[in-house]
Order: structure tokens, then C-alpha cells, then sequence
């Protein structure tokens, strides 16, 4: 049952394929490349973020608030109608992440996120966080919003770090045809040799790699795809949304107040 939840701080760093074929040499020699990685050398990621008709919850992501949420579908490749996909909400409190997620089938996911309704529970279910992600949805009137899919190269620890580095490159985002069985296709989000490099762990970002980051002076940087993207839209197509002077804050729910510890199932 592929369920997962982790708890973890998250640092995103900007880097040139130059810097990136180094560290990737550098880290094979003390980290293990992703399941997924075993057969292909990056693997693809496609998600669809979902919000409300005047885009509440990126421009309340963007505002750097005390607490956010996101609600995305991700699919790893392309999904058929009988394929496994994910629903997932991430949510950030304090500056950590809490990523919760439940498997269901591509016409399950579909039909939960546009109604509501919780589907017929399976094996393969979390039925916590599907009621988690029903009252987001029970909120606001959420709709498929932006697709945006990427190709990841990825590493991680030992259990002793608990520390996970992943790489992606070619993302794609578009604003039309949200529907993760339609194909891999988009507009670039970053430039070509670009690669998005992001450092996982629910401790502090072991000495080893710190010194590795000062070596090749990679320094943190504040990025989120879909914030990237819906920036990019703005900026492009001043009338698709706008960012008000103030943002009505998001009330805190009490489940988040007391992020659990890390647990993989």
C-alpha cells in the first residue's frame, strides 16, 4: 500500500546541469538513486493543482503566510483509466511540510475531488486522509487548475539522515486540457540546463552536504512550481488573476497545529 506521510523541512535550490552532473556524481557515491530511478536515468511526474474559480489558494501561498495548503492529483507517468494515482495535500506550518496522500484509481480521484463525496473505501485508501482532504474541498469550491509535470532525478539517505535530494528539470505547466491521461506536454517554466534541486529531511541538513552546497556556493532560494506559474500568468495576462493588497488568512486547523512524526507505510 503505497500511502505515504512525511513531516520534513524543505530548501529548493536553483542549479546550472554543469552543477548538477557533479553533485549527481558526488552524491551516487553516498546516497541510493529513487526506486523509480532504477530503470530510467529521471523519472516523470505529472500532477494537477486544484483551487478555487479566483485562485484563493496559490495567492494565499504566495503571501508567505503562517500556514498554507495545496491540494494536487499526481500521477507518476501517464495513467490509464485503471492506473493508481495519488491524491495529496501539503500543507506548511512554521516552515514545515506535512505531505499527506492516499492512492486511488484515476476514475475514483476524479469523481471524489469534483463531488466531494468519499468513495467506497479500499485496501489501498487512507480513509484519514481522504476525510482531510474532503473538508478542504467541503470549503471551497476547488477545480482543476494548472497541470505541471516534470522529469526527477533522485537520491536518498540512510535511516540514520532520514534526508531525500531530488533533481527536476523540463517543467511543464498549461492551463488547458487538465486531465493527467492527456499526455506529458506544456510551456517550459524554467530555462533549458535548468535544474530545480530540492533537500528533504526532518532533522537539520547534515555537515557533509553542507560543505558539499559551499563548495559549488549553491545557495537557497524561495520557489514553487505552481506559485512560479501562476506568477508567470500574471505577469503575462494581467486580467487571468490578481494579487489583492490583503489576503484573508487561512484559519489554522487544530490537526495542523501537531504535525505527526515521519511515517512511511
Amino acid at each position: 500500500m503505497a500511502i505515504e506521510i512525511f513531516n520534513r523541512y524543505e530548501n529548493k535550490y536553483k542549479i546550472s546541469e554543469d552543477v548538477f552532473f557533479k553533485l549527481h556524481d558526488q552524491l551516487s557515491d553516498v546516497m541510493q538513486t529513487d526506486d523509480y530511478n532504477k530503470k530510467q536515468f529521471t523519472y516523470p511526474i505529472c500532477n494537477v493543482y486544484y483551487d478555487s474559480a479566483d485562485s484563493y489558494l496559490i495567492r494565499h501561498s504566495i503571501s508567505k503566510p503562517l500556514y498554507k495548503e495545496k491540494l494536487r492529483l499526481r500521477s507518476y507517468g501517464t495513467p490509464g483509466e485503471g492506473s493508481t494515482v495519488y491524491v495529496e495535500i501539503k500543507k506548511k506550518f512554521r516552515g514545515l511540510t506535512n505531505k499527506r496522500r492516499s492512492g486511488l484509481k484515476l476514475n475514483e480521484a476524479y469523481a471524489f475531488l469534483s463531488s466531494g463525496d468519499l468513495p467506497i473505501h479500499r485496501p489501498y485508501m487512507n480513509a484519514q486522509v481522504l476525510r482531510e482532504i474532503q473538508y478542504l474541498l467541503c470549503g471551497r469550491e476547488l477545480r482543476p487548475a494548472v497541470y505541471l509535470s516534470y522529469e526527477r532525478r533522485a537520491f536518498f539517505g540512510d535511516a540514520s539522515e532520514d534526508l531525500r535530494i531530488s533533481f527536476d528539470t523540463n517543467i511543464l505547466s498549461r492551463r488547458e486540457d487538465l486531465r493527467l491521461e492527456s499526455g506529458i506536454y506544456g510551456e517550459n517554466l524554467l530555462p533549458g540546463g535548468v535544474w530545480l534541486m530540492e533537500i528533504k529531511t526532518a532533522r537539520a541538513i547534515p555537515i557533509w552536504l553542507t560543505k558539499l552546497l559551499s563548495e559549488y556556493r549553491i545557495y537557497p532560494q524561495s520557489f514553487s512550481k505552481y506559485g512560479a506559474e501562476y506568477k508567470a500568468l500574471i505577469t503575462s495576462a494581467p486580467d487571468a488573476g490578481k494579487i489583492p493588497d490583503t489576503v484573508i488568512p487561512f484559519p489554522v486547523p487544530a490537526y495542523a497545529q501537531t504535525v505527526p512524526v515521519l511515517v512511511r507505510a
